[in-house]
C-alpha cells in the first residue's frame, strides 16, 4: 500500500512540475515576443524539457487506457465470483438453517395435532422440502465448492444431472484424459462458461441433445459445447448487442488470455469453442496429456 501511495505521490509531483514548466515557458514566450528578443538557449531547454514531460504522460495515459479493458475484466469478475460466494454462504447457512429450523418444529408440531390437521401439515412438510432442496440447488450453483475436491469433470457431471433432471434434453459428458493440475481460475472459468451455455441453451435454443467434451491439450485445456437447438446469430460484439450471457463467455476466457469461438446459425444449433492456454510454469508439464 506504501508503494502503491508513494508511486502515486511521485506521479502527481510530476505532473505539477510538467505544468509548471509549461506555465513559465508560456511566459517566457510572451515576455520575449512582446520586448522583441531573441530566444535565449536556456528557455529553448526549458521547452524541450516542457515537451518531453507532456509526452511522457501522454505515452502512460494510452498504456493505461490500452491495459484498462483487461484489468477492468479481471476486476469484475472476480469481485462477482466474491458476491457469488457470499450470497451462497447466505444461502446455505442463514437461509438453510431456517428453513431446516422450521422442518423440525413442524416435525414436532406434527406429533401433536389432531388427525384432521395431518394432511395440512404433510403439505406443509412438502413445500418445505422442495424449498430447502431449491435453496441448496441455488446455492450450489452461485459457488460450486465441488470444484475443489471433485475437479472440473465430476463437478460439470454434478451440475449438468442436477439443471438436466426435469428437462427433455439427452446429454453428455466427453473427457476421456485424467484433468489433475488444472488451475482454480481455469477450471471456474470452464464450470461458469459451461453453467452459462446450459442455461442459454434451456431458455432459448429448444435442443433435445447436448454434448460437451473436454480435451487436455498441449496448447491448453479445450471445452466444447455443442446442441441442436435453433441457433441464433452470433454478433461481433455480444455486449453491445445485449448477448449478456455471451459477452461474459468471452470476458471470463479473455481474462485468461484465451479464445472463445461460437458458431451458430438459425436452426443449426450452436456450437461453442473455448480454449485456456496452460499459464507458463505449467507449460512444459502440459505438453503430454495424462494418461486415463
Amino acid at each position: 500500500m506504501k508503494t502503491v501511495l508513494r508511486c502515486r505521490s511521485s506521479a502527481t509531483l510530476l505532473c505539477w512540475v510538467t505544468a509548471t514548466l509549461c506555465v513559465v515557458s508560456l511566459i517566457a514566450n510572451l515576455l520575449l515576443f512582446m520586448a522583441g528578443q531573441p530566444m535565449p538557449a536556456s528557455l529553448v531547454l526549458l521547452q524541450l524539457l516542457a515537451t518531453l514531460g507532456v509526452g511522457w504522460h501522454l505515452s502512460r495515459g494510452a498504456r493505461s487506457i490500452s491495459l484498462r479493458p483487461a484489468e477492468l475484466a479481471g476486476r469484475m469478475l472476480k469481485v462477482q465470483e466474491g458476491e457469488r460466494q457470499h450470497l451462497s454462504r447466505e444461502l446455505h447457512d442463514d437461509i438453510g438453517q431456517l428453513l431446516t429450523a422450521a422442518r423440525m418444529q413442524l416435525q414436532w408440531l406434527q406429533r401433536r395435532v389432531p388427525a384432521e390437521l395431518q394432511s395440512a401439515c404433510g403439505t406443509l412438510g412438502s413445500t418445505l422440502d422442495d424449498t430447502l432442496g431449491k435453496v441448496r440447488d441455488v446455492s450450489a450453483i452461485l459457488n460450486p465448492r465441488q470444484l475443489a475436491s471433485l475437479g472440473l469433470e465430476a463437478s460439470l457431471r454434478a451440475h449438468l444431472v442436477r439443471t438436466l433432471a426435469n428437462s427433455d434434453v439427452h446429454w453428455s459428458l466427453e473427457c476421456h484424459q485424467r484433468l489433475g493440475g488444472i488451475g482454480e481460475e481455469v477450471a471456474m472459468a470452464a464450470f461458469r462458461i459451461t453453467q452459462e451455455a446450459v442455461t442459454n441453451m434451456l431458455r432459448h435454443a429448444g435442443a433435445r441433445n447436448l454434448t460437451i467434451r473436454l480435451l487436455r491439450g498441449p496448447t491448453g485445456l479445450t471445452l466444447s459445447i455443442q446442441d441442436d437447438g435453433q441457433g441464433f446469430v452470433p454478433a461481433p460484439d455480444p455486449a453491445v448487442a445485449g448477448q449478456r450471457g455471451m459477452a461474459g463467455m468471452q470476458e471470463r476466457a479473455t481474462a485468461l488470455n484465451g479464445s472463445l469461438h461460437v458458431s451458430s446459425q438459425p436452426g443449426r444449433g450452436t456450437r461453442i469453442e473455448v480454449l485456456f492456454p496452460w499459464p507458463p510454469r505449467t507449460h512444459e508439464r502440459a505438453r503430454t496429456p495424462a494418461t486415463p
